[in-house]
């Protein structure tokens, strides 16, 4: 594989603003990030994050040696995959909505997100499906410079997904310090239950 070239550094800025957009704004990563950051703290959250971030540059490859064109061929595939990644969001939604506050709670009961759970997880996120299929068909080169282009992509995306999913981490910290008693925390976990369930519409539209 060749250096990227000028034409593929071109690609930067875009490609940032892009993946800026689409890591940041809410979503069921977003949504279960914010849970977790709150219930079990950032440090605990890391795996989380970082299950995220290399599953989508895990899609995003297998997207660009091919697996997307399976879903031109066999949209029942898309239709499954939806099927799938809403029975699990529904899942998740019900696991945090029945979570106990953090001074009662025990390994036993809950726990965050592993980094192989989150990673597979993106593999049935439609979300992620469509950021990792409208990256590559709209920023990839041509002819020689399309390693180096798909390349650099996923390297661009990588480094501005992960500080932007920390952002709902950190902003789930926040908000566990503000939840004083059993009560708002309960209330907290049914409402992030509730909004992690409700990603389903999202994946159905």
């Amino acid at each position: 594989m060749e250096l990227p070239g000028y034409e593929s550094l071109t690609l930067i800025i875009p490609v940032l603003l892009f993946s800026f957009s689409m890591s940041v704004t809410p979503g069921p990563n977003n949504v279960m990030l914010t849970a977790s950051g709150a219930n079990y703290g950032f440090v605990r959250s890391i795996p989380h994050m970082l299950g995220i971030t290399v599953g989508v540059m895990l899609l995003m490859t297998s997207v660009a040696l091919g697996l997307g064109i399976l879903f031109e061929r066999w949209p029942e595939l898309m239709t499954l995959l939806k099927v799938l990644g809403s029975g699990y969001l529904l899942w998740l939604g019900w696991k945090i909505f029945h979570s106990p506050p953090p001074e009662i709670r025990t390994d036993m009961i809950g726990s965050p997100l592993t980094f192989f759970q989150a990673a597979l997880f993106q593999f049935v996120n439609p979300k992620a499906w469509m950021m990792a299929i409208s990256a590559l068909a709209s920023f990839t080169l041509s002819g020689e410079a399309f390693i180096a282009s798909v390349v650099l992509i996923i390297l661009v995306m990588a480094a501005v997904n992960l500080p932007s999913i920390a952002l709902w981490a950190s902003f789930g910290v926040l908000l566990g310090r503000l939840l004083k008693t059993p009560h708002h925390w309960r209330l907290f976990n049914r409402f992030m239950g509730g909004l992690t369930a409700s990603c389903v519409v999202m994946i159905l539209m």
